[in-house]
């Protein structure tokens, strides 16, 4: 526990900008990795069971919802291809699910509401939060600032490239700047805001040599021996950036490795990352005193049994949980890749691995939670069904697991 304690601190050292260790400020959490040090988390629950309560949303999204001071937010879109579609930011009590304010924030052109893959929504990316302030993201269709009493401060909609399959991933807020990957059309490109004002700082256009450039990643920042690192994966490699101007530290390519969807990992010097569909790979990069292409010298490993297209990874201690498309989770020595145990927990995944309260959480896309006791061999506490399709990841607070499914947001909590 001293290591994973050591490791979180240093690791929420990058993200600054948010207001405390324990709020659920971004996607997959305070590092944006998928750990909490809440405790007395529930094991057990049913659309019945340990549900303090669950709300309808209205519209439909796959944004996960993010938290501080008692209050929920969360994205959603009213309306469908084909209609007329508002995307809104909603505020929500922790204590009860009630709507405290729902801003609608844009309408955008039936041109730019896109046909996509039955597994996104026009309000898949999850929002930021910091101590004042909710930043939402659309893709293509917009990105916007918002004071928490719901009041929008600035929206920038300026920035266009043809979308496929919609929009996916979430931003990243590092030094006052909200940075995103476009990864859509012929000119993939990542993107640096201003987050006071949303005045573009930076563009940088990726070079890729894939055939397909369309990727969906949320990048993460890491501190990598004194440096930060905005590490992005997009079609055909991965870069890290420097966050101040948008130049490129160094890549790793993954040749024709495109629709790449799980956020990165970073820990004990290792950074783990998937290639994408088709025929998805684990690579496991150093970065430290990388420069330029490092391809054939810092990618100590790589995983293809059981690689993930979609969910993102999670490490507990020294060991490298992940859970495949089709429903395999697995075990891995981090350091060197080798595999622990595998097992088949049913069902299509999408959404990423929780480590809380000493115990790891998968969900599927029917709804069904898997609780399993982290170790280099397979003990399942748990499965639990809610009944209703989710794709959206887990946020915790409260002492309580927040799920979005299809229809509805749920507060679970363990029996008191």
């Amino acid at each position: 526990m001293v290591f994973r304690t050591f490791a979180f601190v240093s690791l929420l050292a990058a993200f600054s900008n948010f207001a405390s260790a324990e709020d659920w400020a971004q996607f997959r959490g305070p590092t944006g990795q998928g750990i909490s040090t809440a405790a007395g988390l529930p094991v057990e629950w049913s659309a019945t069971k340990n549900v303090t309560w669950k709300v309808a949303v209205p519209g439909h999204g796959w944004s996960s919802p993010v938290m501080s001071g008692g209050k929920l937010y969360l994205t959603t879109a009213v309306g469908k291809a084909g209609t007329p579609v508002s995307l809104h930011a909603l505020c929500l009590n922790v204590a009860d699910g009630k709507v405290i304010w729902d801003t609608d924030i844009f309408q955008p052109d039936n041109a730019l509401v896109a046909a996509m893959h039955g597994k996104n929504s026009l309000a898949s990316p999850t929002p930021i939060l910091t101590a004042d302030r909710l930043y939402v993201h659309f893709g293509h269709m917009g990105t916007a600032a918002l004071d928490l009493s719901g009041k929008i401060i600035w929206k920038q909609n300026s920035i266009k490239y043809p979308p496929t399959h919609g929009n996916g991933g979430s931003p990243v807020l590092v030094d006052n700047m909200l940075i995103f990957n476009c990864d859509g059309g012929p000119t993939p490109s990542v993107y640096a805001l201003d987050a006071a004002s949303g005045e573009i700082k930076w563009k940088t256009v990726r070079t890729t040599t894939a055939h397909k450039t369309f990727s969906f990643c949320t990048p993460l920042v890491i501190d990598s021996n004194g440096v930060k690192q905005l590490i992005s994966p997009g079609s055909g490699y991965v870069a890290a950036y420097d966050p101040a101007d948008g130049h490129e530290f160094w890549r790793v390519r993954y040749g024709e490795g495109y629709s790449v969807v799980p956020r990165p990992i970073f820990a004990q010097g290792l950074l783990v990352l998937s290639s994408g569909f088709d025929s998805p790979i684990l690579y496991a990069i150093k970065p430290e005193g990388a420069k330029g292409d490092v391809t054939d010298t810092n990618v100590p490993y790589t995983i293809r049994k059981g690689a993930p297209c979609t969910p993102s990874t999670l490490v507990v201690g020294d060991e490298l949980y992940f859970v495949s498309d089709i429903g395999v989770a697995s075990c891995a020595d981090l350091k060197t890749g080798t595999i622990h145990w595998t097992h088949r927990l049913g069902g299509g995944f999408s959404a990423s691995p929780l480590f809380a309260d000493g115990k790891i959480y998968f969900q599927n896309e029917a709804g069904t939670g898997f609780v399993i006791k982290p170790g280099k061999t397979y003990e399942q506490l748990a499965e639990n069904d809610l009944g209703e399709r989710s794709l959206a990841s887990y946020a915790v607070g409260d002492d309580a697991l927040f799920i979005r499914t299809d229809e509805h947001l749920w507060k679970i909590v363990a029996p008191k």
